[in-house]
C-alpha cells in the first residue's frame, strides 16, 4: 500500500471544503432577494437601481450565517450601513475627482477598513462591504446622484435582513420560532457538555472542550444581539437567557473534569444530554441521573445539574441576560490600531490603491473596449487581501479557479438565456446558491461570478466574461506581490501576535478574579468566556498564518506552542475556581501548576515578541 501523500498546508487549505446540512432558509432567502428585487426595478425601469440593491442583497446573503434573528441584525445590518457609505464615498469620488486624487481617496478608504476589519468578524464584514462598494460606486457610472443609489443599496440589503427576521425556520415547532436560533444554540451548549464529559481522560478531550468553547461563543452571541429593550420582552426569551446561564457553571466543571484528566461513568453525559432535549423540545427535562460525588469537580458537576433542572422547571425564567463582550472604545482603538490593524490596513490600502490605479489606466487606455466598469480590479483585490478567507496562495487559487469556472458558464448561459427574464431568473438561482457555496470560497466566487455578469448585462452591458478573467488574474498577481511585502511599523505576522496578547490579558484578568476569591460568580464567568473566547480567536488566525506558504508561514512560528500554554493555564484556572469554590483552598498541584505555567508563558512571549502581562501566581 502506498504511503499518504503530503500536501502543503496552503494547498491543503485550498481543496477543503465545509461540510454540514443544506441551510434552506437561507436558500430559501437568497431566492426571494436578489431576483424579485432586480425584476421589480425592472419593471418600473429603474434597472441600474435595482442592480444595486441586489448586488446589495448578494453582499448581505454571503454574511446571512446559522445564527439568531436579532443577531443576524448586526451580522447584516452594520455591513450594509458601511457599504451604503462606501457606495456614496466612491460615487461622488468617481464623478468629481480625476485619477490621482480618486485613487488616494480609495487608499485612504482602504487603511480606515483595513484598521477596523481588525477588531473582529462584523467589522471585518463592514470593511469589506465599504471598499466593495467603493470600488463599485467609483467604477460603475450611472445616471443616479449617490444618494439614490445608496439608499437603493440599503434598500436591498434591507430586504433580506426583512426576510431573515420574518420568515420561519423549516421545523421550528418547538415554541415560538422568532428564537428558533437562540434555542438550537443552547441546546448545543448542553450537547457539548456532554461530549467532554464522554471525551474525559482521552485524547479527544482538548478537541472537545474547544468545541465546548464554539458553542458558548455561538450561544452568547446569538442571545446578546441589539434590542430595543434593556430585558427581554417575552416569557420565551427570559426562559432560554435562564437555560444558557445555568449551562455555565456545567461547562465550568466539565472543564475542571477535564483537566483532572479521571475517567468517568458513561451517565455523567445524561444530564446535560437530557437538558439539551428539553431546550429543543421547549420542555421539561424529566429525571436526571442519580448524583456521583466523590470528587470536588464532581460534586460541582452535580451542583449545577441541579440548578440547571430546578430553572428549566420554572414556567419562567427570570432576567438572566448572558455576559456580553464588554469591549468599550478604548480596547475596540486598540484592535484597529495595534500591531495588526497598522499591517492589515496598510496591505490593505496598498493593494485596493494600486488596484484602482491600475483598473483607471486600463480603462483610460480603453483596455476593456465598450464596457465602461472598471470596479471588478478593486473588489476582486479587497476579497483577495482578507486573511479570514484563508491563506494568502489558497485565497488566489480558489479566486482564479472560481472566476474562471463562472465566468464560463455565464458564457454558455448567456447564449441561450432569453434577455432580461432569462437572466432574472439566473439572478434568482444564485442568489439561492449564495448560503451553500460559502463552504467554499472557490465555489462562492463562481457563484458571484455568474451572479454579477448577469446583473452587468441586465444593467445594459455586453457580455464580459473574458475581461472579467483577465482581471481577476491581475488582481491575484498583485496581491500575491504586495501580501510578501515587508510593511513599516512593525514585525511580520503582527495580527496573530496581536491576538495572543489579548488573550494574554483576558487570561491575566480572569485569574486574576479568580484568585482573589471574589463570591461574584457572574463576573467570574463573563471573564471566563472572554478568556477562552480570545484565546479561541488566536488559535484560528494562528491557523491560518501556519497554512500560509513557507516565506509567510516562518513569521509565526513558535506561537501555537504559546497558545497550547495560554491554554492549559486558562483551563488550570478553571480548574481552581471549581476547586475553591467546594473546598476553599487550592492544592499544592494546583498552585505548581500555575507557577509552571505562568513562568513558561512568560518565557515563550519574550521569546516571539508577544507581550502578555506578569500573571498572578497562588500563594
Amino acid at each position: 500500500m502506498s504511503p499518504r501523500i503530503a500536501l502543503p498546508p496552503w494547498l491543503a487549505h485550498a481543496l477543503r471544503a465545509q461540510r454540514g446540512p443544506v441551510p434552506w432558509s437561507a436558500v430559501t432567502r437568497g431566492a426571494l432577494a436578489a431576483g424579485p428585487l432586480l425584476l421589480t426595478a425592472v419593471l418600473l425601469h429603474r434597472t441600474s437601481l435595482g442592480v444595486v440593491a441586489a448586488i446589495a442583497a448578494m453582499l448581505a446573503g454571503i454574511n446571512d450565517r446559522p445564527g439568531s434573528r436579532r443577531g443576524a441584525v448586526r451580522r447584516l445590518g452594520v455591513p450594509a450601513a458601511a457599504g451604503a457609505i462606501g457606495l456614496l464615498a466612491g460615487t461622488y469620488g468617481g464623478a468629481h475627482l480625476a485619477a490621482v486624487p480618486l485613487t488616494l481617496l480609495l487608499a485612504g478608504l482602504g487603511l480606515v477598513a483595513g484598521g477596523m476589519s481588525a477588531v473582529g468578524p462584523v467589522a471585518s464584514g463592514a470593511g469589506t462591504q465599504l471598499l466593495v462598494a467603493a470600488a463599485i460606486g467609483a467604477g460603475m457610472p450611472v445616471a443616479e446622484a449617490g444618494w439614490q443609489r445608496a439608499l437603493a443599496f440599503l434598500a436591498g440589503a434591507g430586504w433580506l435582513l426583512v426576510l431573515r427576521l420574518a420568515l420561519p425556520t423549516p421545523g421550528a415547532i418547538a415554541g415560538d420560532y422568532r428564537f428558533d436560533g437562540e434555542r438550537a444554540a443552547v441546546a448545543a451548549v448542553y450537547d457539548a457538555v456532554a461530549d467532554l464529559l464522554d471525551a474525559v481522560g482521552s485524547e479527544a478531550a482538548g478537541g472537545r472542550r474547544a468545541a465546548l468553547t464554539a458553542a458558548l461563543d455561538h450561544a452568547q452571541d446569538a442571545l446578546t444581539g441589539p434590542r430595543l429593550r434593556r430585558y427581554a420582552s417575552s416569557a420565551a426569551e427570559r426562559r432560554l437567557h435562564t437555560q444558557y446561564a445555568a449551562a455555565l457553571p456545567l461547562a465550568e466543571a466539565a472543564t475542571a473534569l477535564a483537566w483532572a484528566g479521571e475517567p468517568m461513568s458513561a451517565r455523567a453525559a445524561k444530564g446535560p444530554r437530557r437538558l439539551a432535549v428539553a431546550v429543543r423540545d421547549n420542555g421539561g427535562t424529566g429525571p436526571l441521573p442519580a448524583p456521583s460525588r466523590s470528587a470536588p469537580a464532581l460534586r460541582a458537576l452535580d451542583d449545577a445539574l441541579l440548578r440547571a433542572a430546578e430553572a428549566f422547571d420554572r414556567a419562567e425564567g427570570g432576567e438572566q441576560r448572558p455576559p456580553a463582550r464588554r469591549r468599550g472604545p478604548k480596547e475596540i482603538l486598540r484592535a484597529a490600531l495595534g500591531s495588526g490593524g497598522r499591517e492589515y490596513g496598510l496591505r490593505v490600502a496598498v493593494c485596493f490603491g494600486a488596484s484602482a490605479a491600475i483598473a483607471q489606466a486600463l480603462h483610460h487606455a480603453r483596455w476593456y473596449g465598450q464596457h465602461q466598469h472598471w470596479y471588478w480590479l478593486p473588489a476582486t483585490a479587497v476579497f483577495l487581501v482578507k486573511p479570514d478567507l484563508g491563506p494568502l496562495a489558497s485565497r488566489v487559487l480558489c479566486r482564479a479557479a472560481g472566476t474562471v469556472l463562472g465566468a464560463l458558464l455565464f458564457a454558455g448561459f448567456a447564449a441561450v438565456l432569453p434577455r432580461p427574464e432569462g437572466l432574472i431568473a439566473l439572478v434568482a438561482v444564485c442568489g439561492a446558491l449564495v448560503p451553500v457555496s460559502t463552504r467554499h470560497f472557490a465555489a462562492q466566487t463562481a457563484v458571484v461570478t455568474v451572479l454579477v455578469l448577469a446583473l452587468v448585462m441586465v444593467g445594459g452591458e455586453p457580455q464580459a466574461s473574458v475581461s472579467r478573467i483577465g482581471e481577476t488574474l491581475l488582481a491575484c498577481a498583485l496581491v500575491l506581490i504586495v501580501g510578501h511585502l515587508p510593511m513599516p511599523g512593525g514585525r511580520r505576522g503582527g495580527g496573530v501576535r496581536a491576538r495572543l496578547a489579548t488573550a494574554g490579558r483576558a487570561a491575566h484578568a480572569y485569574l486574576a478574579h479568580v484568585l482573589s476569591e471574589s463570591d461574584d460568580r457572574g463576573e467570574r464567568w463573563a471573564l471566563r468566556r472572554e478568556a477562552y473566547r480570545t484565546l479561541a480567536e488566536a488559535r484560528t488566525a494562528i491557523a491560518l498564518a501556519a497554512a500560509e506558504l513557507p516565506a509567510l508561514a516562518r513569521h509565526t512560528e513558535g506561537t501555537d506552542a504559546v497558545a497550547a500554554v495560554l491554554e492549559r493555564l486558562v483551563d488550570t484556572t478553571t480548574a481552581c475556581a471549581v476547586h475553591l469554590d467546594e473546598t476553599g483552598r487550592l492544592t499544592a498541584q494546583h498552585t505548581r501548576q500555575l507557577g509552571e505555567l505562568a513562568a513558561e508563558l512568560e518565557h515563550g512571549g519574550q521569546r516571539l515578541g508577544v507581550v502578555v502581562p506578569r500573571m498572578p501566581v497562588a500563594a
